[in-house]
């Protein structure tokens, strides 16, 4: 599978509304997660504190940006481990770990998000008045992409 960050908008929602499991909901909102940090970060640099919290938004997104296939390649995972004969005596451990990281990286991807989303919000606050817009959209897209990501989380914990 080629990375979701090579397809072009078009194709990058193509494939999510594709007749496939992956990518879903959990590559989605990281790929959200990593559009509210660029906005972060492009607000930033035209703020007077500019450099630290672009270059930490760019951090946040280059982290956000692969967790995108990570969470399909996740949860590709679990779809094979549940496909394994029942009476293999591999299968429930298989299981247990493709959750363990189905789990894991919509974790990350919240965590992440809610940085993001607090920086947003700052620049809200205290930003360039003519990016306020911008710096609003990230923090609206962050804490939607957090609560989707938490949200999957608590439904892969069972």
């Amino acid at each position: 599978m080629s990375s979701l960050l090579h397809l072009s908008v078009g194709g990058l929602l193509e494939r999510v509304a594709a007749r496939t499991p992956a990518p879903g909901g959990g590559a989605v909102a990281a790929l959200t997660a990593a559009s509210a940090a660029a906005l972060v970060a492009m607000a930033a640099r035209f703020s007077d504190e500019g450099g630290e919290p672009a270059a930490r938004a760019e951090e946040l997104r280059a982290h956000l940006e692969p967790l995108a296939d990570a969470d399909a390649a996740a949860y590709t995972a679990v779809l094979a481990a549940r496909r394994l004969p029942k009476d293999d005596p591999h299968r429930a451990r298989r299981v247990a770990d493709a959750m363990t990281e189905a789990t894991e990286v919509p974790r990350r991807v919240a965590a992440a998000a809610t940085e993001v989303a607090a920086m947003a919000a700052k620049l809200v606050e205290s930003g360039n008045p003519n990016l306020v817009g911008d710096a609003r959209v990230g923090e609206l897209l962050a804490r939607a992409a957090a609560e989707a990501a938490t949200a999957l989380v608590r439904i892969n914990e069972g």
